[in-house]
């Protein structure tokens, strides 16, 4: 039965936020054996899984399934991405992402807008030759990449009639409108592209498309899902409405009255939010999450800054292009989830530069107030003996930065043998 709700205090609305994003191990135990079955579960409830190349821990991928089934076998993720049957497929979908493969049809108004944007138009007026002619060769020679079209030569026009910065720019294109999906990515993450009929299951391709305004509804229709409850501007930055042209607030707006007209979504008050909110119908209001989680800086519950802020009260930047005299927290630090709160956060590294590797934790701060440090140590402490055991480091590394570092380093050694000191 949907809810009811018409109020919800703020630790309610984390409470949802978190359940939604399958977080709740009262309700989503992690399995002691992770299969594809639980890959589509987790797929369905974080919605995207945002793709990034650095790899200092673990590729921003790879780390929502881990946050939620604990240690799992990483190729999971590349067959369902790359072996029959597709279950998903990269797409711009919030930036880079992989999204389930049933949401191509629904993107593809927003490959119509991309064909017919100004900034495409302009472009291909000087190279719709070269977009052409890469289109071919992808069909004529199978999966490719920007280097395989270059033949491995010199930056010159001798070879195919284009050099590698205009191949790789004309994959972009066949890219972002859909002529070309892609198949997998290299030991190096370089994206394989190929025709969507050799990457799509056949009935993905033969879905009929939406329209733009159908498009847009089911896009806020599956963020208000995925979030639980949530703000216009959290309705909108999910699949980052925003940065398509001629979508953005307004479009989401409209999409959102016709879901409340429609009884799926439900107006709510969040308290302290200076702003309307929408609770989704099927959304769980549970009096009490058991949650322990490290967060990718990426994850889909903390991705949103504003959001993150505005929720749990959690005050984050990215800091990795930020000189390193000028970071505050680090340069890859994760947020620690633990009930309904965000308790701490700590910046991780996986070593494997000497001897067998370690995990190394080159800070931990504790959030203050949040909880009692010896728990928070104790549960972070667990938490970290399960990322060092997924990524096959034997030893876990603490630092000295941080007020949490030596409450840690102490759990650590106690229950683990893991090491205290300067990595």
């Amino acid at each position: 039965m949907g809810s009811t709700r018409t109020q919800l205090s703020l630790a309610e609305a984390r409470r949802v936020a978190v359940a939604a994003q399958g977080l709740d191990r009262r309700t989503r135990p992690r399995p002691p054996t992770p299969t594809m079955r639980h890959l589509g579960g987790v797929l369905d409830r974080t919605g995207v899984w945002q793709v990034d190349s650095v790899n200092v821990l673990a590729r921003a991928h790879l780390m929502p399934l881990f946050s939620r089934l604990g240690p799992y076998d990483t190729d999971l993720l590349r067959r369902a991405a790359e072996s029959r049957p597709r279950r998903v497929v990269e797409f711009w979908a919030h930036v880079q992402a992989f999204m389930p493969v049933e949401l191509w049809p629904v993107m593809q108004h927003r490959m119509r807008l991309h064909r017919d944007s100004p900034r495409w138009h302009q472009w291909l007026g000087d190279h719709d030759r070269v977009a052409q002619q890469v289109l071919s060769a992808v069909r004529e020679h199978g999966p490719s990449t920007a280097r395989d079209l270059d033949d491995g030569a010199p930056r010159s026009r001798d070879h195919w009639g284009w050099n590698w910065s205009e191949a790789r720019r004309a994959l972009d294109y066949l890219y972002l409108v859909g002529d070309l999906a892609i198949a997998g990515r290299t030991r190096q993450f370089e994206p394989v592209y190929d025709l969507p009929e050799r990457v799509l299951p056949v009935e993905v391709l033969a879905a009929p498309a939406l329209g733009a305004a159908e498009g847009v509804r089911e896009l806020v229709r599956r963020a208000a899902r995925h979030h639980g409850v949530a703000t216009l501007s959290d309705l909108t930055d999910f699949y980052r409405l925003q940065q398509v042209r001629g979508q953005g607030q307004q479009a989401a707006r409209d999409a959102v009255q016709d879901l409340v007209a429609s009884g799926e979504l439900l107006p709510v008050r969040v308290e302290t939010w200076d702003r309307p909110a929408w609770l989704h119908r099927d959304a769980r209001v549970p009096r009490a999450v058991d949650a322990a989680a490290l967060l990718s800086p990426f994850d889909p519950l903390v991705w949103h800054r504003d959001r993150t802020e505005r929720l749990f009260g959690f005050h984050s930047r990215i800091e990795i292009y930020v000189p390193a005299a000028h970071r505050r927290w680090g340069y890859y630090v994760l947020p620690f989830l633990l009930g309904d709160t965000l308790v701490a956060r700590v910046d991780l590294k996986a070593d494997r530069t000497a001897g067998d590797g370690a995990l190394v934790v080159h800070a931990a701060y504790a959030e203050p107030g949040r909880a009692p440090q010896e728990q928070v140590a104790d549960e972070l402490a667990r938490e970290l003996r399960e990322v060092a055991r997924w990524l096959g480091l034997p030893r876990v590394v603490v630092g000295g930065r941080g007020d949490l570092a030596p409450a840690l380093a102490t759990r650590l050694v106690a229950t683990s043998g893991a090491e205290e000191g300067s990595p």
